[in-house]
Parts: C-alpha cells; structure tokens; sequence
C-alpha cells in the first residue's frame, strides 16, 4: 500500500456552528478521508478531499446484506490549544475485530491512527474548546461492489467523517431509568454482538422505542439464550457497585469490547477497587438490592463515558438505586477520564495521543 496521503483541500470553507446550539451527529466539517480495496490493489489510494455525497450502485452489497462496520471516537481541545485523541489504537484495533468477524480484509492500524491524526489537524478550528464538547470521529467500512449473490463483496471504500459535537450532559449527569428487556435480544455468541456492525444498532430501536413507552431512557439487554444474565445498557457497557466490589459482565463473545469499559477497569485497579468481570445474573442483581448492598450503576461508553443508571424497572419491580441520585465513584471515574482526555490531568497510562 502507499502511505503517501494525497490532500485536496475545500475551495471554500463551512461557517462554524454555534457551540452552544451543537447537537450530536448533526454538523460535519470540511473534509473526509477515504482510501479503497480491491483484491489485486488491496487498500489504496488513501486521499483526504473535501466533505461531500458519495456515489454507489444501487446493487452495492452494504445496501443489501449490510456488510459494514464502524467506529467512535473523539478529538478534544486542551486549555493550552493542543489537540488530543483519546487511546485511538484501540478503536483501530477493534476496528479490525469487525473486520474480521464481517469477512472485511484488515486494515493497517498503525497507519489508520496516523491518517485520522492528519485529518484531525487539518480540521483542528472544528475542534470545539467549551467545557464537555468534542470532535466526534467516525471511521467506517462500507461493501460497494455491486452484485447480488450472497458471499463477502471484493471491493470496498473505507471513510473517515467528522462532527463536533456539544456537551453530552448539557444540563449536568442527571441519572436515568432503565427498562429490563425480556423479550428482544441485543446478540448471541457466535453472533455480531462484539462487533460495531451496522445491523447491530438497527436491531436495537424496536426495544429501545419500547423502553421508551415504559418511561425509561434505555435498554438492560439480557443475553440471548437464557435470557437471565446481563449484556449491556442501551449501546454501552454496563458497571454494578455491589458492597463495595465493581462488576461488569464478562467479555463473552456477545459483547462488545468498549474503550471505555478498559480504561474504567484500569482505572479501578489503579485506585485498589476490587473488579470483577462475571457472569451476572439479573436475579443476581435482584438480591443485592433487596439486602441493600446494590449501591451504584452506570453505563459506559464513548459519548458520555459515564451514564449513571438512577432505576431499573424489571417486570413489576422497579429498583431505586442510590436513591436516584449518581453515586461517587462514577462521578469520580467520569472526572478522571474527561479529565485526562482534556489534558486536565495526569495521564499516567499514556492514553492520550496528540494530533499533528
């Protein structure tokens, strides 16, 4: 492959949106990157070019057996003007678990994190400097031969786009209620579950759209073959305080591998908190907070990095945690990890990479 990044820059520039009016998702910058895959190339032609539509057959094969995976992350902007990306190695990493899972050909990560450090600083006026905003980047691969027949396609384009993106908690970590899923399942071992493939998230609105007529933000997702042990919460990783030990169920082949949720566990063993990936059962969960030793919970992941879970309605049951109220450890977590992304704090595990 050729390392050389061809750069076409925008002839004209976007106007920058007002901070305080950024929505997730919504606003993108000037640029994106691309390169493509072919069998007798493999990846090439890696280019940086203006933000714009791109054009697919109609019979591209992502369109119809959604061969595609993505990833999230973040750039942030520190209070001495410096641009950091937050533990990007992993994302790539992930990156090409997806892939593998997918039958997508791998991509090279080391060169990937330096592509998205360019692309980052071109862009870096998009980076916003408000306290909780962020430039989210999004890295995704899409099938787009176009044919038919069901087997892995042999082309595809690789894309990195990028958007700034406000305060998650614009009006403070406020907890929220979750709704027990037992009727849909998220995904099963030997599934998707431990990639970020597109058709994951799409099969997840009809229970999210009924945790919504239930008054809750949220899923708790059970597994899916017994229907008795806890997955994740919504799109995110989930952590339980029990009588002071902090569980997460274990990575089971069903559950994606988050950034987040390493970097909380690194963290908890670094502060001498007991850690225990485990199965865990939601009747398990049950009987710590009937005896009153369920005393935090909270989702984890890359847009809000912590999401403190105030309630947990589970069939006629409706569990109260902490009183409703976030609980100290996960704020203290989440003021350590934004700090750190921030450059606020001491980045002790080298977590933070600086874009050029």
């Amino acid at each position: 492959m050729n390392y050389e990044i061809e750069v076409t820059l925008a002839e004209s520039r976007k106007a920058k949106p007002n901070v305080n009016e950024l929505a997730f998702g919504t606003c993108f910058t000037d640029h994106m990157f691309m390169m493509d895959y072919t069998p007798e190339t493999g990846w090439h032609h890696p280019r940086i070019v203006p933000y714009a539509p791109i054009s697919l057959d109609p019979a591209a094969v992502v369109f119809h057996y959604g061969q595609a995976v993505f990833e999230g992350m973040k750039a942030y902007r520190t209070k001495e003007d410096k641009i950091l990306l937050f533990r990007p190695e992993k994302n790539m990493e992930r990156l090409n678990l997806s892939n593998e899972r997918l039958s997508i050909p791998p991509v090279n990560e080391t060169f990937l994190v330096e592509a998205i450090k360019k692309l980052v600083s071109i862009e870096k006026e998009w980076v916003p400097a408000d306290e909780g905003t962020s430039l989210y980047i999004r890295p995704f691969i899409i099938a787009t031969e176009p044919y038919l027949g069901v087997r892995p396609a042999r082309t595809y384009t690789f894309i990195v786009i990028l958007s700034p993106v406000g305060a998650y908690y614009a009006e403070g970590i406020n907890p929220v209620s979750i709704y027990v899923e037992n009727n849909y399942v998220r995904a099963v071992k030997g599934g998707t579950g431990h990639t970020k493939t597109s058709g994951n998230y799409a099969a997840s609105f009809k229970a999210q759209e009924e945790a919504q007529k239930h008054g809750c933000a949220q899923v708790l997702w059970l597994d899916g073959v017994e229907k008795a042990y806890i997955e994740e919460v919504g799109s995110m990783n989930v952590f339980f305080k029990v009588n002071g030990e902090v569980w997460t169920p274990a990575l089971n082949g069903s559950i994606l591998a988050g950034v987040t949720r390493d970097s909380v566990i690194q963290l908890l063993k670094e502060w001498n908190i007991p850690v225990k990936e485990k199965r865990i059962s939601i009747e398990e969960l049950y009987a710590a907070y009937t005896d009153g030793t369920l005393e935090e919970a909270f989702g984890t992941g890359t847009a809000a990095v912590i999401s403190p879970i105030g309630s947990l309605k589970w069939n006629d049951k409706n569990l109260v945690i902490n009183g409703g109220e976030s609980g100290s450890l996960s704020m203290k977590i989440y003021d350590t990890i934004c700090g750190i992304q921030t450059g606020e704090k001491e980045d002790p595990f080298g977590w933070t990479v600086e874009a050029e």
